[in-house]
């Protein structure tokens, strides 16, 4: 007669125990003291605490009693190694800051400097719970290396111009230099490469057709600003007697894979191509708000069925890299702007940081969620907080009264890159001496 013990537990590399884990759904479908499996790099299973210890078992397991276990946050747009330029030019319109003072300090940056900035950017978004981000700068082969280094998932995109670039030189190079980048990062596990044209306004008509066609050859995102104050769009329709969305409706580079950044000065006309076309949307508000570039019509955008995901911007322009600060800005600007309370949910604005980011950057179905087979990246939120105390609705607390500070554990791809507060992949020290050094350097 055969024996009739249980199976074994199935062995996995990491098991989360005791959280309230939020999977897809929000705080109608949290899991309280719940659990998640991770085997490698993706997510084995999810459910109640005793139902996976019975399953499963590791050698390494996180306690998160008194914590919430949500999907890692997506910045959906920013420019990592402009933490070196952290407050050098604040209280300025957007134009006057790019021209007068960011381009310049810009054409002196070399790609060691890049990197170093970029390290600080990851460590700052990694203690803050952000686990992938979307970057656009100058090196960017040194963000990707930076985001490796650092443990985290980047889609990163060299930036191109209409005019010489101190990365890549004469203007001719750029397309060039990305597709090399393409290549060289293809079929890594943390980090992919998009086309990256700066604006309408320093990037020709012949520019962005040619970015598009490549994007496409390449099967890669692409990525530009759109529409981020009056100014631009006074240009734009200066220059080509059309509005920003309507001149690239007419270039052809309208369509899903088109992430475009800011969109705060849209006409219902604009907002319509934009749906019809499936396109991308990143909101910045914070960056948008400090610039005075205008209130984007988000709430408008999500009715129509865009897909419209959360930003930082650089440090340049906001100035912290801090996704739950976006996100609690995020929700109160819009009920603000329109005198309405329910406009832009708590739940939509964590969805805005985490599943919609996913789908505007290509991770789709694979990231921004808690459920079996999508990437395990996830951050642990300590709740025994005096500020994050009653707990009602969890999710709530995350939007309107979470910080970055109370971010206790971030895992990426299996990873923790950061546990009880304390970076694994990272020397802060290291990092700030090298930025103090950059700072000291470039006074005045």
């Amino acid at each position: 007669m055969q024996g009739t013990e249980p199976a074994g537990k199935k062995k996995c590399d990491l098991l989360l125990l005791n959280g309230t884990v939020l999977p897809p759904g929000g705080a109608p479908s949290r899991i309280e003291r719940g659990a998640v499996a991770v085997c490698g790099d993706r997510i084995e299973a999810v459910g109640k605490g005793a139902e996976i210890v019975s399953r499963y078992e590791s050698e390494q397991v996180i306690d998160a009693s008194g914590c919430v276990v949500l999907p890692g946050l997506i910045n959906s747009h920013t420019h990592a190694a402009m933490t070196l330029f952290r407050g050098i030019a604040d209280d300025l319109p957007l134009m006057d800051w790019l021209q007068g003072h960011i381009f310049p300090a810009e054409s002196r940056l070399t790609e060691t400097w890049v990197y170093w900035g970029a390290m600080l950017a990851c460590a700052e978004m990694i203690m803050s719970g952000t686990t992938t981000f979307c970057d656009m700068y100058l090196f960017e082969h040194k963000t990707a290396e930076a985001a490796r280094d650092a443990g985290m998932r980047a889609l990163v995109g060299e930036v191109l111009y209409d005019f010489p670039s101190p990365a890549y030189g004469p203007v001719e190079n750029g397309l060039r230099h990305t597709e090399d980048l393409v290549a060289r990062w293809r079929g890594d596990p943390l980090v992919r490469v998009a086309v990256e044209p700066h604006a309408l306004y320093t990037c020709s008509p012949d520019l962005l057709v040619k970015c598009s066609e490549l994007a496409r050859r390449l099967g890669v995102p692409l990525v530009v600003h759109l529409s981020e104050n009056q100014a631009e769009v006074d240009e734009i329709v200066g220059k080509y007697g059309r509005r920003p969305v309507r001149h690239l409706a007419d270039l052809g580079l309208l369509g899903p894979d088109l992430v475009a950044d800011h969109c705060v000065v849209l006409d219902e006309a604009d907002m319509e191509l934009l749906a019809r076309n499936s396109v991308k949307v990143v909101h910045n508000p914070e960056s948008n708000m400090k610039l005075a570039s205008g209130i984007a019509p988000v709430p408008r955008l999500l009715d129509m069925g865009v897909t419209v995901s959360l930003g930082t911007d650089g440090c340049a322009s906001n100035n912290n890299l801090d996704m739950f600060g976006e996100m609690d800005t995020c929700a109160k600007l819009h009920k603000a702007a329109h005198l309405d309370p329910t406009l832009l949910s708590a739940d939509t604005a964590l969805r805005m940081a985490t599943e919609n980011g996913a789908d505007a950057l290509g991770w789709g179905g694979a990231l921004g969620r808690i459920a079996p087979g999508a990437l395990a990246d996830l951050i642990v939120v300590d709740f025994a907080k005096p500020h994050l105390t009653p707990v009602y609705n969890p999710v709530s607390h995350l939007v309107y009264a979470a910080g970055a500070a109370d971010v206790r554990t971030s895992i990426i791809g299996g990873r923790v890159v950061m546990e009880d507060r304390k970076l694994l992949t990272l020397d802060l020290e290291e990092i700030f001496a090298h930025v103090r050094e950059f700072a000291e350097n470039h006074k005045g």
